[in-house]
């Protein structure tokens, strides 16, 4: 064991672990906790399962599901299916049964953590010093408290913002918009304009830059644009929104290249920052990185040991699954063997919900030409044996970017069908370093577009 671990002290406190916040991390961080016989406590003042479950990944995938219908329904008619009169999309039923869904994981999320054994608390907690948390007035002691509070969705200061709706309002709409319009260029705008296209509005989306999807590799986000355009989704780049003004029940958006468009609901999917504001930081000693993330050591420790932190606030990759395994790694080094690190941030795969979906993990070709001496990338552009019957015109996307000096795969990256799917067996493969010779040796499954990760064998370039 690690001379660096600090056990609990029974008895001194009141708890050994006071978690702050219920989402992905923090529950896992409970629940694991507990199982190591600490006492364990969380307190949530929102909703159980955080912006996952709520107001992220699992509606959100629902509501993708649901405008992938829309593709699917036409795309059945080269295969024989005459569907008749043409399928109308009810909005308050998906609306209604996704809510229902969500309720239905909240009470999963709180029967896991009583019968774990850990005590949850309803309320909004607060530090009031390294030591000591307050719930509703009451206060109580730990030996360790872990804010795990994840992220909040950040507004840009514009004239008109207030008619923006953020990401965590955008489910629950009154009314069907038959005209969107989203600002943004990250997952979240990508993939909303995707889906509320597919329901069936007029579809917008405005980025301030060249190209959305900053950070992913540049031909997937070039590929990626193209499909979306085909698909009917109205891409604005370098463009801003200059100001917003409601006219009666419609909004009026002016960007800045002239354009004003009428439109019925608007997204800001602008980014995220860390949802500390209120939790009493300012009362211990925790310091923030320059872009007001809580920072962190690879023990999850603040600049104040007793306080630790995790998931979307430290400013990691914010995904459920990071955080998810950052709390795996957490109770290990605190209240396990006391084993600290092992967590490969180099190597999570990831996938966008967008029409058609991106799958990708490792390094994009830009990333790889800066690091390594020298490289060799395969690709394969077609038309996927669906779309040979269905009269589509989408074509898929697959790429290998190799090391040439060790042959190892260092990046994969997909467009289309199923590309998350794909790509998690791909992630693998990837994170156990194997080759290409390895990809080259495997042999395929026939007929599937993911066979083409095994058979290309001609470089595209180097």
């Amino acid at each position: 064991m690690s001379d660096q671990t600090q056990q609990p002290v029974t008895g001194q406190f009141d708890f050994d672990l006071f978690v702050i916040g219920a989402g992905s991390g923090g529950v896992r961080a409970a629940r694991t906790a507990a199982a190591t016989g600490a006492r364990v406590a969380v307190a949530e003042d929102r909703y159980l399962g955080g912006t996952c479950v709520n107001v992220g990944c699992v509606p959100k995938k629902l509501y993708s599901y649901a405008a992938h219908y829309h593709d699917s329904f036409k795309d059945s008619a080269g295969f024989g299916w005459n569907i008749g009169e043409a399928p109308r999309f009810d909005w308050a039923t998906l609306r209604d049964r996704k809510t229902a869904e969500i309720t239905r994981l909240n009470g999963i999320y709180r029967n896991m953590l009583n019968n774990s054994g850990t005590t949850l608390i309803d309320g909004r907690a607060t530090i009031a010093d390294a030591n000591t948390v307050e719930v509703n007035g009451k206060r109580y002691t730990a030996a360790k408290i872990l804010v795990a509070t994840g992220g909040w969705p950040f507004l840009p200061d514009f004239p008109g913002r207030e008619h923006a709706l953020d990401s965590n309002r955008i489910f629950d709409l009154e009314q069907f918009p038959k005209r969107f319009f989203v600002i943004g260029g990250g997952y979240i705008a990508v993939e909303f304009a995707s889906i509320f296209n597919g329901l069936g509005a007029e579809a917008h989306l405005s980025y301030r830059g060249e190209l959305f999807l900053r950070g992913f590799d540049d031909e997937v986000r070039a590929f990626t644009r193209d499909e979306m355009a085909k698909k009917g989704v109205n891409l604005h780049f370098n463009t801003t929104v200059q100001s917003i003004d409601k006219q009666g029940d419609v909004y009026q958006v002016s960007l800045s290249d002239g354009q004003v468009l009428e439109v019925d609901c608007i997204l800001a999917a602008t980014g995220r920052k860390p949802n500390i504001d209120g939790l009493g930081l300012e009362n211990v000693d925790v310091e923030l990185n320059a872009d007001g993330t809580v920072r962190v050591n690879e023990r999850f420790e603040t600049t104040t040991p007793s306080i630790l932190a995790l998931g979307d606030i430290t400013g990691g990759p914010e995904l459920t699954p990071v955080a998810l395994e950052e709390a795996m790694h957490l109770v290990r080094a605190h209240f396990g063997d006391g084993v600290v690190g092992g967590l490969d941030y180099d190597t999570i795969a990831t996938a966008v919900f967008c029409h058609p979906n991106i799958g990708t993990v490792g390094l994009s070709e830009e990333a790889a030409r800066e690091k390594f001496d020298s490289i060799r990338v395969y690709t394969a552009d077609f038309r996927p044996m669906k779309h040979t019957l269905s009269g589509s015109d989408e074509r898929s996307l697959m790429k290998l970017i190799v090391d040439d000096a060790t042959d190892k795969v260092v990046g994969v990256h997909m467009v289309g069908d199923e590309a998350g799917e794909i790509m998690q067996g791909i992630g693998i493969a990837v994170r156990a370093g194997l080759t290409k010779t390895d990809f080259d040796l495997t042999v395929g499954i026939h007929p599937t577009a993911a066979e083409e990760f095994v058979t290309m064998r001609s470089v595209t370039r180097t």
